[in-house]
């Protein structure tokens, strides 16, 4: 894409721009549901408590994901000493550390000329960047994911290297203890047997490294995975408590293979996948009509580094396809593999006028959504209070996010009328890193207050005084995390009227200094609905205040329901 820029400076000013995009906005806000309070809330805990071999959800042991990612979170709080400013750091890190792998595998693979392409084409990816800026376990598992295929392709296609190799089994087992998937990598020696037949069949000579060291991936993949199975293994063989094996049947089978194999939720028809790959993928997706022909020309004529790429895409899409359960984040691990298949091509697509269009025209429409978006905010319409009275926010909010999305539009079409046409790849990657700048400069922390609940956590710290003990109920992990004081909670996967039999007792022995804060739909009947504080709204829960002296300890009536996780 950065075919306009001179040749010496196409890859530092290309790392110029992606680092502003993914770095801006760091330090400028709290996690924000669904998934970055519980990872935070675990790692604050394990720096709290020392206790770093289980991740817990306040008393709870947390079994949903392996505690990795949680481990560099609290890593990168040892290292700054600011969960605000640490929290998104493993997610930037890992980001980084793809786009280099990708471009040092373009230089390797193709030719040097060709690694700012291959980087652009990843950087230039909107799904790309959205996770990148996300303090959620998927940009890491990329990260991983993407050595174990640099390990594996620099074996494959250039010599025999076996460090290489070892490297790519231990990055694949470290991605699995990172997330269950991290194996996949390990898939592509299926279409590298693919790509051996095919030779042997058209009669041409295989000078790469023979089958058999391909097995040192497996004794590689058992000692990554060891970082964190070791440790537990141990654990459970000195002290198998019953929570303790509670905690690894959940988590090696229930959120493993059960979970692939018979989801629970997220169910998605066969064909999800391609929605994500026309939407989140853009603007490389709508590229695909000028790279299916080329691509099969380069398979047809035997080139093993397509072979590999392509083919080890199509399996991951096959496998995640296969399982009831889809989200759009679980094609992420292809986007690096098919930023390397494209990067050879985008030269030649990129000389092509009607790709140049397309690129121009994407970028103009984004910029003048953008303008009208912000226009309709600045001018409070019905529209946009409605939007904002659903999520109980204020409407001081469609000055700030109106005026952002404005002059973001506006600056990407005074820079299209600049750069035009003639320069559309570059025009690409400029849009991206304002869009990112954006996005993370306003956007989000303008949402901040409401959409992390810290606006709520702070009326509550207020209205009770800092002498006052709080209690949560049917509680999020954002309320927990972001409260004032430490706080007593009755469980959070227990059912409800459980909570409220040790929550009844608990305000009851100190009525005039306790309150709890509680869910609204998981509210006693056994409470006296007149002192009852509405606190606020935060994430579309809303939120009511108890003080002690509103228990009524003589009522037996029971709430039934329990706390679901945040989607």
């Amino acid at each position: 894409m950065p075919a306009a820029l001179p040749r010496r400076w196409r890859l530092p000013l290309l790392w110029l721009l992606m680092v502003i995009g993914l770095v801006a906005g760091l330090g400028l806000r709290q996690p924000q549901p669904p998934d970055e309070p519980r990872f935070v809330l675990a790692a604050r805990t394990m720096v709290d408590t020392g206790q770093w071999l289980l991740p817990h959800r306040g008393g709870e042991l947390y079994a949903e994901k392996p505690p990795v990612f949680m481990w560099l979170q609290a890593a990168s709080y040892e290292a700054v000493g600011n969960w605000q400013w640490s929290f998104l750091l493993p997610s930037l890190l890992a980001a980084l550390l793809t786009l280099w792998l990708v471009g040092d595998l373009a230089r390797r693979l193709w030719s040097p000329r060709l690694t700012p392409y291959a980087m652009a084409a990843l950087f230039g990816t909107l799904q790309f960047g959205l996770m990148a800026k996300r303090a959620q376990i998927d940009m890491v598992l990329v990260a991983m994911t993407t050595l174990s295929l640099w390990g594996l392709l620099r074996h494959l296609c250039e010599r025999r290297n076996l460090p290489a190799l070892w490297l790519a089994g231990f990055a694949a087992g470290v991605g699995t203890v990172t997330k269950g998937v991290g194996f996949l990598p390990l898939l592509m020696v299926l279409p590298w047997l693919g790509w051996r037949f095919w030779q042997r069949r058209h009669g041409q000579a295989h000078h790469g490294p023979h089958g058999a060291t391909l097995l040192w991936l497996l004794p590689a993949f058992v000692v990554g995975t060891l970082v964190w199975l070791g440790p537990l293994g141990w654990a459970l063989l000195h002290s198998p408590s019953p929570k303790l094996l509670s905690y690894a049947h959940e988590l090696l089978f229930k959120q493993t293979g059960t979970r692939y194999a018979n989801a629970w939720h997220h169910v998605q028809p066969a064909w999800y996948y391609l929605q994500v790959m026309a939407t989140l993928w853009l603007p490389g997706s709508l590229l695909l009509p000028w790279l299916a022909r080329p691509w099969w020309r380069r398979l047809a004529r035997g080139d093993g580094r397509q072979w590999l790429l392509l083919g080890w895409a199509v399996l991951v899409l096959v496998f995640f396809s296969a399982s009831p359960g889809k989200r759009e984040v679980y094609l992420l691990p292809m986007l690096p593999a098919l930023a390397l298949a494209v990067a050879p091509l985008l030269p030649g697509l990129l000389r092509r006028v009607a790709v140049r269009r397309y690129l121009l025209g994407y970028c103009i429409v984004l910029g003048v959504v953008a303008v009208a978006l912000g226009g309709v905010l600045l001018g409070g319409s019905p529209w946009a209070h409605a939007q904002l009275a659903k999520r109980a926010m204020p409407d001081e909010l469609l000055g700030v996010m109106g005026g952002g999305l404005l002059g973001f539009g506006a600056v990407v079409l005074v820079i299209a009328a600049a750069l035009r046409q003639r320069r559309a790849g570059v025009l690409v990657l400029v849009t991206h890193a304002l869009l990112w700048s954006l996005h993370g400069l306003v956007l989000l922390p303008a949402l901040d207050p409401h959409a992390s609940a810290s606006a709520v956590m702070q009326r509550v710290g207020q209205r009770i005084g800092p002498q006052a003990e709080l209690g949560l109920l049917a509680w999020r992990e954002q309320n927990l995390l972001q409260a004032d004081r430490p706080v007593r909670e009755f469980g959070f996967k227990r059912p409800w009227a459980e909570q409220w039999h040790d929550a009844g007792p608990w305000l009851a022995q100190a009525p005039q200094t306790r309150w709890l804060l509680v869910l609204d739909d998981a509210m006693s009947p056994c409470v006296d609905p007149a002192q009852v504080i509405d606190i606020g709204t935060a994430n579309r829960n809303r939120w009511q205040l108890v003080p002690g002296t509103a228990w009524n300890a003589q009522c037996h009536a029971e709430k039934t329901g329990a706390t679901a996780e945040e989607d």
